[in-house]
């Protein structure tokens, strides 16, 4: 008698369990759809300011962004907590531009995959010119001060929205945010090109070559004291150079950054006699700023305009 009683609950629990396999077969596309085609809200992590600003005006209160670089550090420098490594590691988009921050590409090419963008592919990239100090940003191929120039702010919301477009919960809003980022960088750039066209002094004197893409687009000429490196010391025959330079060709004012040390416009101002003046690269905000891109954009158009003999 037990071992009937026996029998039948082993048969029923093999035959529960074949239709248990054959219902998780029937129904394994399902996740696998859901997975290919994200519904929640994704996280976004970005190297350093430009990138979050510009995945903020996108994605709005509808995804995390994480800036990786804190305000008031150097983005050049950074180094990533093992924190930090795990936030790219979960991301559903990670923004950077390549050479750019050593320390984020190791952790893109270990970690993030297929979900990193490099916001740089659908921008004309400068040369970097190499003033003997060996920096160059090689892993580029050119310079990587692409956000200087408002317009390519736009194109890099337009790329972070088209990488967002599979995210059914995000997709319209992506596609609005990104339009209105648009909106706002050509208002920007209309207002940049009105208050240089009667610059009287077009050749721009600044302590690093960060400003290549907003020298090009208002119809200035870069002229670097150092290459594309902030940390990169100038040789003593490049600040002869430079020096004899802002001699021979009138300059006025020799423009340095924010959060870099500013000796070398110092002492290159104090040998020519110009004038000394912030010119902010946009790399980070300093701590407890309370402005944004375009408020920087527009101090730093203010700066011009002095600095460069504008009417």
């Amino acid at each position: 008698m037990s071992s009937v009683t026996l029998r039948l609950p082993v048969r029923l629990t093999v035959a529960l369990g074949a239709v248990t396999l054959l219902a998780a077969c029937g129904g394994s596309t399902t996740p696998a759809d859901d997975s290919a085609s994200p519904s929640g809200p994704p996280t976004i992590v970005a190297a350093f300011y430009p990138l979050a600003y510009a995945a903020e005006q996108v994605v709005g209160p509808d995804a995390t962004v994480i800036n990786l670089t804190p305000p008031g550090a150097e983005a050049h420098d950074l180094e990533l907590t093992p924190q930090q490594v795990a936030q790219i590691a979960d991301a559903d988009l990670v923004l950077y531009i390549p050479g750019f921050q050593p320390a984020v590409d190791e952790a893109v090419q270990q970690q993030a995959g297929d979900r990193a963008l490099n916001v740089t592919e659908a921008i004309e990239l400068l040369p970097a010119e190499d003033h003997g100090d060996g920096h160059t940003h090689d892993a580029l191929d050119g310079d990587p001060h692409v956000w200087l120039n408002p317009l390519n702010m736009a194109t890099i919301g337009d790329e972070i929205a088209a990488r967002l477009t599979p995210n059914a919960s995000i997709a319209a809003a992506a596609e609005k945010g990104a339009a209105d980022l648009r909106a706002s960088m050509e208002a920007l750039n209309d207002e940049w090109a009105a208050g240089t066209a009667a610059c009287t002094i077009r050749d721009l004197v600044v302590s690093h070559e960060a400003f290549g893409y907003l020298a090009a687009a208002y119809g200035f000429i870069q002229v670097g004291v150092a290459g594309i490196s902030p940390e990169a010391e100038p040789s003593p025959a490049r600040l002869a150079e430079v020096a004899k330079f802002v001699r021979d060709n009138g300059i006025t004012t020799i423009y340095y950054e924010t959060l870099v040390d500013p000796k070398v416009a110092e002492t290159l101002a104090a040998e020519t006699g110009a004038a000394t003046a912030v010119l902010d690269p946009l790399e980070g905000l300093p701590e407890g700023y309370v402005g944004d891109y375009v408020t920087v954009m527009q101090d730093n158009l203010a700066q011009v305009r002095a600095g460069q003999g504008c009417t």
